[in-house]
């Protein structure tokens, strides 16, 4: 029967597949596959690093001999030619009778034509099961799909009075080793990480994803270390050092820099690229910044920068998540704010929507989205993507 409890136990290990490429699939999303035959699981298998095997490939591969099976899938099996075969069409080749899909594909490329392939051959199809919990766990390819930008998250560290870093800039360490931790994982979950020449100046970041650092399973650990995010950089006059470490070789990195002046050095490494953005009041385009990150597949973003560019992003409704690391420790009323937001009135005050409140090490980790973007986008504000 349809949706009956067999069916979401199935589906229920799907999702918990689909996890386990959360930090190595991207830029696709990270989905999971169970093959059932005679109630039996004969198969399983997630998303592979790009240009490796989707989920249903890995499944059928595990299985060997998948005739007359089912397939759980968390995402509608896709219909197109990319880097693989359409992965509808390896089911029907295995001799899939049955497919139940936790949710339509929002990518225009499939949207329906998957499901639609499979029907069309015979097999029953049923969609829809644990779809709250599918989208939950892909929200940035979600709204890549649905919207033209992944999803955009702000990483924040602050006192409990509210302070980011000294009068003087000096903000090494606010929290504690597993709170920098974690945010190794939220790095490594992410397709490109944003900051501005403000924090490479002050800190020297690199902006890496560090393996001792992340505090895994040593096979999750080495999927999430293998693939290093875009780092990204606006630096208007081209003021960050080349010896910065933001540009070691390690990553590839974006130097944004206005594109009202020649640039004023070519970029420091071959992994290092140059790119001009228009010039606007609230300083580089970030709508355009955006737009190149969508066309180059970033379905995650994570800012990591000083209370500047943090405000901006919010007060340019480009924000869709605040995820603020709290130490228990003062650091005094001259110290720098958590935000740049220039309020003069109570009615003017930003109200946000607290998802998630955990305990780090000896810090708290609060998880926040902007009132506004919960009303347009809801996949924006799940943690499952990052529990662990």
């Amino acid at each position: 029967m349809t949706d009956s409890i067999f069916d979401r136990r199935i589906m229920a290990r799907a999702l918990q597949l689909a996890r386990q490429g959360r930090y190595s699939a991207m830029p696709n999303p990270h989905v999971g596959c169970v093959l059932v035959r005679d109630g039996q699981i004969i198969g399983e298998g997630f998303t592979q690093p790009a240009g490796g095997n989707h989920a249903e490939v890995e499944a059928l591969q595990a299985a060997g001999d998948a005739r007359g099976a089912t397939a759980y899938v968390t995402l509608e099996p896709c219909s197109h030619h990319g880097k693989t075969g359409p992965c509808a069409d390896a089911l029907l080749a295995a001799g899939v009778v049955r497919v139940v899909a936790a949710m339509q594909d929002p990518n225009p490329q499939v949207a329906g034509s998957g499901l639609a392939r499979l029907r069309a051959a015979g097999v029953e199809v049923t969609c829809g099961l644990l779809e709250a919990e599918a989208e939950a766990i892909i929200p940035g390819f979600v709204a890549r799909m649905r919207r033209g930008r992944g999803r955009v998250r702000a990483k924040l560290a602050m006192s409990l009075d509210g302070r980011t870093a000294m009068a003087s800039g000096e903000s090494q360490w606010i929290t504690g080793a597993p709170a920098r931790h974690d945010v190794q994982r939220l790095r490594a979950m992410s397709c490109a990480v944003l900051t501005g020449v403000g924090t490479v100046l002050s800190d020297d970041c690199a902006l890496t994803v560090r393996l001792a650092e992340l505090g895994l399973p040593t096979a999750e650990a080495a999927r999430a270390s293998a693939r290093q995010p875009l780092r990204v950089v606006l630096d208007s006059r081209q003021q960050s050092p080349l010896s910065a470490r933001v540009f070691s070789a390690e990553a590839p990195t974006l130097w944004c820099y206005a594109a009202s002046q020649a640039p004023v050095v070519p970029a420091p490494t071959p992994s290092a690229e140059l790119l001009p953005l228009a010039h606007t009041e609230f300083g580089l385009d970030l709508q355009a910044l955006f737009a190149e990150l969508n066309r180059r597949q970033c379905n995650e973003i994570l800012v990591e920068s000083g209370p500047r560019l943090a405000g901006v992003l919010l007060q340019l409704g480009l924000l869709d998540e605040l995820i603020v690391y709290m130490a228990p420790t003062l650091m005094g009323s001259t110290a720098r704010p958590l935000l740049e937001l220039p309020l003069g009135e109570m009615a003017n005050k930003v109200p946000l929507v607290l998802r998630d409140v955990r305990k780090i090490g000896e810090d708290w980790r609060f998880t926040a989205v902007p009132q506004a973007a919960t009303k347009t986008q809801d996949t924006t504000c799940s943690q499952e993507s990052f529990r662990q």
